[in-house]
């Protein structure tokens, strides 16, 4: 058996108000759904982008949890990659650049296509790329 597809994508943040902030302000995302201090999840695509505080989530969940998830966290900067076309590129380009968003990298891959690289508040290594990068469409 082979999984059709990731369901959830997640990073790790202490800071969720700035998170909320960038992730809305900067990517365009509405919140779909907060529990303060602990999580904030967005919709993207027919996927979701989950942002935990580790702090909160190494816990283990109360014995009476409707919800007994696991403990799990992680520690340092991430990385997601954001699919895009070639002209969806160059229009985040521009509007990184008008949030005052640093670009740490802009690149053609060997095999073609194209990579941008930029940071959330905290320190996360976000990337838009064509996907044909992969070999994909």
């Amino acid at each position: 058996m082979t999984p059709a597809g990731i369901l959830e994508t997640v990073l790790y943040a202490k800071d969720l108000d700035a998170i909320e902030a960038f992730y809305g302000r900067v990517m365009g995302f509405a919140l779909y759904a907060r529990a303060a201090g602990r999580q904030v999840f967005y919709r993207c695509g027919n996927q979701m982008l989950l942002i935990f505080n580790p702090d909160a989530t190494e816990l283990p969940p109360e014995p009476d949890s409707k919800l007994p998830v696991p403990p799990h966290g992680a520690r340092g900067e991430g990385h997601v990659c954001f699919r895009a076309s070639a002209e969806e590129i160059e229009a985040w380009c521009a509007h990184l650049e008008k949030e005052g968003v640093e670009i740490e990298a802009d690149f053609e891959w060997p095999g073609g296509g194209r990579s941008i690289y930029f940071r959330d508040p905290a320190g996360n290594c976000l990337e838009f790329a064509e996907p044909r990068i992969w070999g994909l469409v």
